[in-house]
Protein backbone atom coordinates (compact mmCIF):
# COMPACT_ATOMS: atom_id res chain seq x y z
CA UNK A 1 0.00 0.00 0.00
CA UNK A 2 3.06 2.39 0.73
CA UNK A 3 4.46 1.49 -2.26
CA UNK A 4 1.57 2.15 -4.29
CA UNK A 5 1.02 5.78 -2.47
CA UNK A 6 4.77 6.67 -3.02
CA UNK A 7 4.38 5.62 -6.68
CA UNK A 8 1.37 7.75 -7.00
CA UNK A 9 3.31 10.79 -5.32
CA UNK A 10 6.02 10.54 -7.38
CA UNK A 11 3.47 10.33 -10.21
CA UNK A 12 1.59 13.43 -9.30
CA UNK A 13 5.26 15.04 -8.68
CA UNK A 14 6.38 14.21 -12.04
CA UNK A 15 3.54 15.91 -13.57
CA UNK A 16 4.09 19.16 -11.73
CA UNK A 17 7.27 19.47 -13.09
CA UNK A 18 6.41 18.69 -16.51
CA UNK A 19 3.54 21.21 -16.50
CA UNK A 20 5.74 24.19 -14.76
CA UNK A 21 8.02 23.80 -17.22
CA UNK A 22 5.95 23.65 -20.22
CA UNK A 23 4.48 26.75 -18.55
CA UNK A 24 7.93 28.27 -17.93
CA UNK A 25 8.37 27.63 -21.70
CA UNK A 26 5.63 29.04 -22.85
CA UNK A 27 5.83 32.04 -21.08
CA UNK A 28 9.12 32.25 -22.43
CA UNK A 29 8.29 32.07 -25.82
CA UNK A 30 5.84 34.69 -25.72
CA UNK A 31 8.24 37.03 -24.26
CA UNK A 32 10.58 36.24 -27.41
CA UNK A 33 7.84 36.71 -29.86
CA UNK A 34 6.04 40.15 -28.08
CA UNK A 35 9.47 41.72 -28.46
CA UNK A 36 9.79 41.93 -32.16
CA UNK A 37 5.72 41.88 -32.53
CA UNK A 38 4.05 43.69 -35.28
CA UNK A 39 1.76 46.17 -34.99
CA UNK A 40 -1.90 45.63 -36.67
CA UNK A 41 -3.30 48.04 -38.76
CA UNK A 42 -6.01 48.12 -40.75
CA UNK A 43 -7.18 50.02 -43.59
CA UNK A 44 -10.49 51.08 -45.03
CA UNK A 45 -9.84 50.86 -49.18
CA UNK A 46 -7.07 50.53 -51.32
CA UNK A 47 -5.21 53.60 -51.35
CA UNK A 48 -5.47 53.76 -47.88
CA UNK A 49 -4.18 49.91 -48.58
CA UNK A 50 -1.68 50.85 -50.60
CA UNK A 51 -0.14 53.92 -49.36
CA UNK A 52 0.47 52.18 -45.28
CA UNK A 53 2.16 49.12 -47.44
CA UNK A 54 4.78 51.09 -48.66
CA UNK A 55 5.17 53.19 -45.29
CA UNK A 56 4.81 50.17 -42.92
CA UNK A 57 6.81 47.69 -45.02
CA UNK A 58 7.48 44.19 -43.23
CA UNK A 59 6.80 46.35 -39.76
CA UNK A 60 2.98 45.62 -39.55
CA UNK A 61 0.19 43.30 -40.09
CA UNK A 62 -1.95 45.09 -42.44
CA UNK A 63 -5.66 44.06 -43.59
CA UNK A 64 -7.78 46.20 -45.98
CA UNK A 65 -11.37 46.11 -45.02
CA UNK A 66 -13.13 46.73 -48.54
CA UNK A 67 -12.24 43.17 -50.54
CA UNK A 68 -10.02 43.62 -53.48
CA UNK A 69 -12.31 44.60 -56.26
CA UNK A 70 -15.12 45.86 -54.63
CA UNK A 71 -16.42 49.47 -55.09
CA UNK A 72 -15.88 51.28 -51.43
CA UNK A 73 -18.64 53.83 -51.68
CA UNK A 74 -21.35 51.23 -50.53
CA UNK A 75 -19.65 48.92 -48.71
CA UNK A 76 -19.99 48.24 -45.08
CA UNK A 77 -18.21 46.79 -42.14
CA UNK A 78 -18.97 42.89 -41.20
CA UNK A 79 -19.29 41.85 -37.29
CA UNK A 80 -15.81 39.99 -37.97
CA UNK A 81 -14.42 43.27 -39.28
CA UNK A 82 -15.57 44.68 -35.87
CA UNK A 83 -14.38 41.88 -33.66
CA UNK A 84 -11.22 42.36 -35.28
CA UNK A 85 -10.94 46.10 -34.89
CA UNK A 86 -11.27 45.87 -31.28
CA UNK A 87 -7.80 44.12 -31.38
CA UNK A 88 -6.11 46.40 -33.66
CA UNK A 89 -3.70 49.11 -32.95
CA UNK A 90 -4.45 51.14 -36.21
CA UNK A 91 -7.17 51.96 -38.36
CA UNK A 92 -6.49 54.12 -41.34
CA UNK A 93 -9.06 55.85 -43.09
CA UNK A 94 -9.41 58.74 -46.40
CA UNK A 95 -12.44 60.85 -44.65
CA UNK A 96 -14.51 63.70 -46.31
CA UNK A 97 -17.27 61.29 -46.44
CA UNK A 98 -15.80 58.59 -48.65
CA UNK A 99 -16.01 55.81 -45.58
CA UNK A 100 -20.07 56.17 -45.32
CA UNK A 101 -19.94 53.55 -42.25
CA UNK A 102 -16.88 54.99 -40.60
CA UNK A 103 -18.42 56.99 -37.60
CA UNK A 104 -20.81 54.02 -36.67
CA UNK A 105 -17.59 51.83 -36.21
CA UNK A 106 -15.66 54.26 -34.51
CA UNK A 107 -18.73 55.08 -32.18
CA UNK A 108 -19.03 51.52 -31.36
CA UNK A 109 -15.46 50.18 -30.88
CA UNK A 110 -14.34 50.18 -27.15
CA UNK A 111 -11.17 49.52 -28.13
CA UNK A 112 -9.48 52.76 -26.32
CA UNK A 113 -6.07 52.28 -27.41
CA UNK A 114 -6.83 51.98 -30.94
CA UNK A 115 -5.56 54.66 -33.05
CA UNK A 116 -7.21 56.17 -35.86
CA UNK A 117 -6.41 58.51 -38.36
CA UNK A 118 -8.24 60.62 -40.70
CA UNK A 119 -5.78 61.05 -43.80
CA UNK A 120 -7.66 63.89 -45.77
CA UNK A 121 -8.58 65.76 -42.46
CA UNK A 122 -6.57 69.55 -42.63
CA UNK A 123 -6.32 68.87 -46.35
CA UNK A 124 -7.79 71.56 -48.87
CA UNK A 125 -11.10 70.21 -50.20
CA UNK A 126 -13.13 70.75 -52.81
CA UNK A 127 -16.89 71.84 -51.75
CA UNK A 128 -19.61 69.58 -53.16
CA UNK A 129 -22.16 71.93 -51.05
CA UNK A 130 -23.76 73.36 -53.85
CA UNK A 131 -24.66 70.09 -55.37
CA UNK A 132 -27.49 67.73 -54.81
CA UNK A 133 -25.69 65.23 -53.08
CA UNK A 134 -25.14 64.01 -49.56
CA UNK A 135 -21.33 64.77 -49.74
CA UNK A 136 -20.03 68.33 -48.58
CA UNK A 137 -16.54 67.18 -50.14
CA UNK A 138 -15.07 65.27 -52.86
CA UNK A 139 -13.39 62.53 -51.24
CA UNK A 140 -10.86 61.59 -54.13
CA UNK A 141 -7.80 63.65 -52.59
CA UNK A 142 -4.96 60.80 -53.54
CA UNK A 143 -5.73 61.69 -57.18
CA UNK A 144 -3.90 65.07 -56.26
CA UNK A 145 -0.19 63.42 -55.81
CA UNK A 146 1.10 66.16 -53.50
CA UNK A 147 -2.39 65.71 -51.51
CA UNK A 148 -1.19 61.67 -51.35
CA UNK A 149 1.94 62.88 -49.71
CA UNK A 150 0.44 64.44 -47.08
CA UNK A 151 -1.88 61.83 -46.70
CA UNK A 152 1.54 59.67 -46.48
CA UNK A 153 2.46 61.69 -44.07
CA UNK A 154 -0.21 61.31 -41.22
CA UNK A 155 0.31 57.51 -41.94
CA UNK A 156 4.02 57.73 -41.56
CA UNK A 157 3.05 59.55 -37.93
CA UNK A 158 0.36 57.52 -37.11
CA UNK A 159 2.71 54.38 -37.01
CA UNK A 160 5.50 56.23 -35.35
CA UNK A 161 3.44 56.94 -32.43
CA UNK A 162 2.05 53.30 -32.53
CA UNK A 163 5.33 51.38 -33.39
CA UNK A 164 8.29 54.74 -32.16
CA UNK A 165 10.41 51.44 -32.22
CA UNK A 166 10.86 51.31 -36.06
CA UNK A 167 10.57 54.90 -36.42
CA UNK A 168 13.70 54.98 -38.57
CA UNK A 169 12.05 52.70 -40.94
CA UNK A 170 8.67 54.19 -41.36
CA UNK A 171 10.51 58.02 -41.69
CA UNK A 172 12.85 56.39 -44.81
CA UNK A 173 10.14 54.78 -46.51
CA UNK A 174 7.62 58.05 -46.18
CA UNK A 175 11.02 60.26 -47.54
CA UNK A 176 11.46 57.48 -50.44
CA UNK A 177 7.70 57.42 -51.75
CA UNK A 178 7.32 61.46 -51.09
CA UNK A 179 10.23 61.29 -53.61
CA UNK A 180 8.24 59.15 -55.87
CA UNK A 181 5.55 61.64 -55.49
CA UNK A 182 7.33 64.52 -56.44
CA UNK A 183 8.62 62.60 -59.24
CA UNK A 184 4.74 61.84 -60.54
CA UNK A 185 3.33 65.49 -60.19
CA UNK A 186 6.54 66.63 -62.43
CA UNK A 187 5.92 64.09 -65.19
CA UNK A 188 2.18 64.86 -64.95
CA UNK A 189 3.04 68.92 -65.26
CA UNK A 190 5.17 68.06 -68.35
CA UNK A 191 2.82 66.18 -70.14
CA UNK A 192 -0.50 67.86 -69.61
CA UNK A 193 1.27 70.95 -70.66
CA UNK A 194 1.77 69.60 -74.25
CA UNK A 195 -2.11 68.84 -74.05
CA UNK A 196 -4.16 70.53 -77.23
CA UNK A 197 -7.39 69.82 -75.18
CA UNK A 198 -7.84 70.11 -71.94
CA UNK A 199 -11.58 68.44 -71.46
CA UNK A 200 -12.47 64.97 -70.08
CA UNK A 201 -15.76 63.32 -70.04
CA UNK A 202 -15.82 60.93 -66.96
CA UNK A 203 -17.98 58.76 -65.86
CA UNK A 204 -18.03 59.24 -62.38
CA UNK A 205 -16.67 62.63 -60.75
CA UNK A 206 -13.91 61.46 -58.84
CA UNK A 207 -11.24 63.34 -60.69
CA UNK A 208 -11.33 67.03 -59.67
CA UNK A 209 -8.39 67.15 -57.34
CA UNK A 210 -6.43 65.51 -60.37
CA UNK A 211 -7.81 67.98 -62.86
CA UNK A 212 -7.75 70.84 -60.62
CA UNK A 213 -3.45 69.83 -60.10
CA UNK A 214 -3.03 69.55 -63.55
CA UNK A 215 -5.05 72.54 -65.55
CA UNK A 216 -7.85 69.56 -66.65
CA UNK A 217 -11.65 69.82 -67.12
CA UNK A 218 -13.88 67.17 -65.64
CA UNK A 219 -17.02 66.80 -67.22
CA UNK A 220 -19.28 63.84 -65.11
CA UNK A 221 -21.72 62.24 -66.69
CA UNK A 222 -22.88 60.88 -62.64
CA UNK A 223 -21.64 62.08 -59.59
CA UNK A 224 -19.19 62.00 -56.46
CA UNK A 225 -20.94 58.24 -55.37
CA UNK A 226 -20.82 56.14 -58.50
CA UNK A 227 -23.82 54.51 -58.40
CA UNK A 228 -26.27 57.35 -58.83
CA UNK A 229 -27.89 57.39 -62.43
CA UNK A 230 -27.98 60.74 -65.09
CA UNK A 231 -31.13 61.98 -65.93
CA UNK A 232 -32.26 62.03 -69.52
CA UNK A 233 -31.30 65.70 -69.19
CA UNK A 234 -27.87 65.45 -68.27
CA UNK A 235 -27.14 62.76 -70.69
CA UNK A 236 -28.32 65.19 -73.75
CA UNK A 237 -25.71 68.12 -72.29
CA UNK A 238 -23.04 65.44 -71.68
CA UNK A 239 -23.95 64.47 -76.07
CA UNK A 240 -23.81 68.33 -76.56
CA UNK A 241 -20.63 69.07 -74.38
CA UNK A 242 -19.05 66.42 -76.37
CA UNK A 243 -19.49 66.39 -79.75
CA UNK A 244 -19.20 71.09 -79.84
CA UNK A 245 -15.45 69.72 -78.07
CA UNK A 246 -14.82 67.24 -80.76
CA UNK A 247 -13.94 64.91 -77.73
CA UNK A 248 -12.77 61.30 -79.22
CA UNK A 249 -12.66 59.85 -75.95
CA UNK A 250 -15.64 59.01 -73.19
CA UNK A 251 -13.92 57.53 -69.69
CA UNK A 252 -15.49 54.58 -67.52
CA UNK A 253 -13.58 52.78 -64.62
CA UNK A 254 -13.44 49.28 -63.92
CA UNK A 255 -15.53 48.93 -60.83
CA UNK A 256 -19.18 50.36 -62.24
CA UNK A 257 -21.48 49.46 -65.29
CA UNK A 258 -19.63 51.11 -68.29
CA UNK A 259 -23.08 50.97 -70.14
CA UNK A 260 -23.41 54.64 -69.86
CA UNK A 261 -20.30 55.92 -71.07
CA UNK A 262 -20.61 53.78 -74.23
CA UNK A 263 -24.19 55.08 -75.08
CA UNK A 264 -22.46 58.53 -75.00
CA UNK A 265 -19.78 57.55 -76.75
CA UNK A 266 -21.69 55.91 -79.22
CA UNK A 267 -23.91 58.83 -79.58
CA UNK A 268 -20.80 60.91 -80.27
CA UNK A 269 -18.72 58.46 -82.31
CA UNK A 270 -16.31 58.56 -80.12
CA UNK A 271 -14.14 55.50 -78.29
CA UNK A 272 -14.32 54.56 -74.27
CA UNK A 273 -11.44 54.25 -72.49
CA UNK A 274 -10.52 53.18 -68.45
CA UNK A 275 -9.32 56.09 -66.44
CA UNK A 276 -8.92 54.36 -62.92
CA UNK A 277 -10.11 56.35 -59.55
CA UNK A 278 -7.91 53.98 -57.49
CA UNK A 279 -10.57 53.39 -55.34
CA UNK A 280 -10.08 49.51 -55.55
CA UNK A 281 -8.42 47.21 -57.76
CA UNK A 282 -9.05 43.81 -58.72
CA UNK A 283 -7.11 40.79 -57.24
CA UNK A 284 -5.29 40.01 -60.31
CA UNK A 285 -4.13 43.47 -60.63
CA UNK A 286 -2.59 43.17 -57.01
CA UNK A 287 -0.86 39.72 -57.70
CA UNK A 288 0.57 41.29 -61.05
CA UNK A 289 2.00 43.98 -59.15
CA UNK A 290 0.23 47.17 -60.19
CA UNK A 291 0.00 49.71 -57.30
CA UNK A 292 -0.66 53.56 -57.32
CA UNK A 293 2.46 54.82 -59.09
CA UNK A 294 1.46 52.57 -62.15
CA UNK A 295 -2.11 53.07 -62.07
CA UNK A 296 -1.59 56.42 -62.24
CA UNK A 297 0.86 56.50 -64.78
CA UNK A 298 -1.61 54.43 -67.07
CA UNK A 299 -4.28 57.18 -66.34
CA UNK A 300 -1.62 59.42 -67.56
CA UNK A 301 -1.11 57.70 -70.32
CA UNK A 302 -4.78 57.49 -71.40
CA UNK A 303 -4.54 60.99 -71.34
CA UNK A 304 -2.53 61.85 -73.25
CA UNK A 305 -3.80 59.59 -76.30
CA UNK A 306 -6.93 61.41 -75.74
CA UNK A 307 -5.95 64.83 -75.39
CA UNK A 308 -2.45 65.26 -77.25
Amino acid sequence: MKRVMVGFLCLILVLSVMILSGCSNNTIDNQGSGSGKKISVYTSFYPMYDFTKKIGGDKINLTNLVPAGTEPHDWEPTPSDMVNLEKADVLIYNGAGMENWIDKVLNSIKNKKLITVETAKGLKLLDNSDKSEDLMYDPHVWLNSMLAKQQMEAIKNALVTADPSNKDYYEKNYADNAKKLDDLDQEYKATVAKFKSKDIVVAHQAFGYLCEAYGLKEVAIEGLTADSEPSPARMVEIVKFAKENNLKFIFFEELVSPKVAQAIAKEVGAETAVLNPLEGLEEDDIKAGKDYFSVMRENLEVLKKALE
